[in-house]
């Protein structure tokens, strides 16, 4: 076992976990109220209480789906930055020419 784990007890939708990770625990504490907030979130929107199982695929399906927007738009952002790089390049490779 690696010396450099933490156990860490957080309470995700009013159940308690222990969660052992090599992160900060600060870092795992943060993760689990994020995934509370959002399995909560997914609650409220619905008109019946669901039960936890459910509410956790809708709450992963809403997270899951900020990551790949996320992706999106770094994968945008990296595009243009590398467009902006290349025309920068050109500029100066011609200036250097002349």
């Amino acid at each position: 076992m690696d010396g450099n784990e933490n156990f860490v007890k957080v309470t995700i939708y009013g159940q308690e976990y222990t969660i052992k990770a090599p992160a900060d625990a600060r870092y795992i504490k943060n993760i689990a109220e994020y995934v509370d907030e959002k399995m909560r979130e997914v609650q409220e929107e619905l008109s019946t209480p669901q039960v936890p199982a459910k509410v956790a695929i809708l709450a992963a399906m809403n997270i899951s789906d900020d990551l790949f927007a996320e992706r999106r738009n770094r994968d945008k952002s990296n595009g243009e930055v590398e467009r902006r790089v290349s025309s920068l390049i050109e500029v100066v490779e011609e200036a250097i020419q002349q």
